[in-house]
């Protein structure tokens, strides 16, 4: 029986790509308000995770509940960001709209955005840092706004629960402590947060919880004191100690 209070439970979960298995036998629960990083190697896994999840790739075996009930009934509850390299930047449209479309879910396809709408886009927009750059297109944008676009995107969806694949990819130093800032906001309002992450220096200040993989199969998963250990650490990347010390305050 699935607990309809833990915003995310992963069962069993086993993807395959062809021939190769992607994931192999995945479990985690995600308790709530925590910051869960995903870790591991190029390849182990991580984003086949979070698309899975989101039932975006077929999947062998397993389940995924987010409080208790399957995506499609707590759809309007989780809110996913892939990578900005999966989207068409190319596409004319302004910050402000792509904002927009975070409301859409909850508004329906055939509503246009009322007053309510327009105030929960202004907020997001304002939580990631991107007011001044709300008519500004797309294509127009660096790394950076391009992430803060999709988080303000995602903050727009009101959700509980965050599936977010690296959003510090390719960021500046701006943008690294605004969406920082967002998320230690999403805490703090006790959301649940699952983030693929790939700055291992960054890991005790932004997240709770980890979970590491290696060619698709889990390491460890639980609190950092648990998880996130060098020997875990090297068990999935072959790492010495000192990945674990964080960097200077910048």
């Amino acid at each position: 029986m699935h607990d309809v209070t833990t915003p995310c439970q992963v069962t069993g979960l086993s993807v395959a790509y062809h021939d190769r298995l992607a994931l192999r036998n995945v479990t985690l629960d995600v308790p709530p308000g925590a910051v869960m990083a995903v870790l591991g190697p190029n390849g182990a896994g991580k984003s086949t995770l979070l698309k899975a999840m989101m039932r975006l790739v077929p999947t062998l075996t397993g389940r995924v509940r987010f409080f208790g009930q399957d995506l499609a009934r707590s759809r309007s509850r989780v809110a996913y960001m892939p990578q900005t390299a999966e989207v068409d930047w190319d596409f004319p449209t302004t910050v402000r709209d792509v904002v927009t479309m975070g409301t859409y879910g909850h508004l329906g396809w055939w509503r246009r955005p009322g007053a309510a709408q327009r105030a929960v886009v202004e907020a997001a927009l304002e939580a990631a840092g991107i007011s001044d750059l709300a008519g500004r297109q797309i294509s127009q944008l660096s790394g950076g706004q391009k992430q803060r676009t999709f988080v303000a995107r995602t903050l727009a969806q009101e959700p509980d629960v965050y599936l977010m694949d690296e959003p510090f990819a390719g960021v500046d130093v701006a943008s690294e402590r605004a969406i920082a800032s967002v998320l230690d906001s999403l805490r703090q309002d006790g959301k649940t947060i699952v983030i693929i992450h790939h700055d291992l220096s960054t890991v005790r200040r932004l997240c709770t919880h980890a979970l590491l993989l290696s060619e698709g199969d889990v390491v460890s998963v639980g609190t950092l004191e648990e998880a996130f250990t060098p020997e875990h650490l090297h068990r999935a990347y072959g790492l010495v100690d000192e990945a674990l010390h964080p960097q200077e305050e910048r």
